[in-house]
């Protein structure tokens, strides 16, 4: 763990290796985030099983929601393993990025149910942290990221989705403009 902390500054230059570290996390957040959303705005409602299949907790609210289907998480680890292949990184290592990215929307989505927010509310932090920690610090080693790139990676991230979704929104491909 102390290792994880400490930071090699010398090794971190704009070379084009360390770059693509990076830039290959924050693709295939961008890609894990947004296969779902295509998915459902090319599917509609076909094959939208909710992956909680309606389950509600004592405190009276869903488990995770209608919004969080197997098909948006098959849709999302298809799509990161894809993406890994096709940029030289191994098939398991996308399948698991993907898997990590959806769990991370998932607990994110099981906080919001607890705390009685909506379904596909705001929550500015909670809606994008989770999602994009979970596999960049799981899978650090096999990305070449240290501990400045982890951080840069969920900024970079979080501020995509601030700055793209209302974006799709007005394209008429997401449904809310966050």
């Amino acid at each position: 763990m102390v290792d994880f902390l400490v930071t090699d500054v010398s090794n971190m230059t704009a070379s084009p290796m360390y770059l693509y570290g990076v830039t290959q996390a924050i693709m295939l957040l961008v890609v894990a985030n947004g296969a779902p959303v295509l998915t459902n705005k090319v599917l509609g409602k076909r094959w939208a099983c909710s992956i909680d299949n309606g389950l509600e907790l004592c405190d009276g609210h869903r488990l995770f929601g209608n919004t969080k289907t197997w098909r948006g998480l098959c849709s999302a680890i298809l799509s990161t393993a894809l993406l890994a292949i096709l940029s030289g990184t191994e098939l398991l290592t996308g399948v698991i990025f993907g898997i990590l990215a959806m769990s991370g929307d998932l607990l994110a989505s099981f906080i919001k149910r607890r705390m009685a927010c909506a379904e596909s509310s705001r929550f500015r932090g909670l809606d994008t942290v989770p999602e994009s920690l979970l596999p960049i610090l799981l899978l650090k080693e096999s990305l070449a990221l240290n501990l400045i790139d982890i951080i840069l990676i969920v900024v970079v991230f979080f501020l995509i989705e601030e700055l793209i979704s209302p974006v799709l929104y007005r394209l008429h491909i997401r449904k809310r403009p966050y």
